[in-house]
């Protein structure tokens, strides 16, 4: 694609686990979990949703002062979800390092 993305928010699939990818977008949603956050960025394309998970704590720092509708780009592995926690709107997720 270009330097600040591999794919397209709207071009994730389960062919893609396992890799590293290159997202930009905005931000349209930050949502803790008691230490993980969930952060859905949005391009042209569709959304992902993107994890940082607490043992991240620098991240976790940088995106708490993030405010939506900022312009990202993250980087990170693409990992199913777990069976049960599948929705049926959009079954993969990007964990970002």
């Amino acid at each position: 694609m270009h330097t600040y993305r591999t794919h397209t928010c709207g071009a994730l699939r389960k062919s893609d686990e396992g890799k590293t990818v290159k997202l930009s977008g905005w931000i349209s949603r930050i949502r803790d979990h008691g230490g993980v956050l969930f952060i859905d960025l949005r391009d042209t394309y569709g959304v992902t949703q993107c994890v940082i998970e607490e043992d991240s704590n620098a991240l976790i720092d940088i995106f708490s002062k993030i405010r939506n509708e900022s312009v990202v780009t993250i980087t990170g592995k693409v990992v199913a979800r777990a069976q049960d926690a599948i929705n049926q709107k959009n079954g993969i997720q990007v964990k970002s390092r």
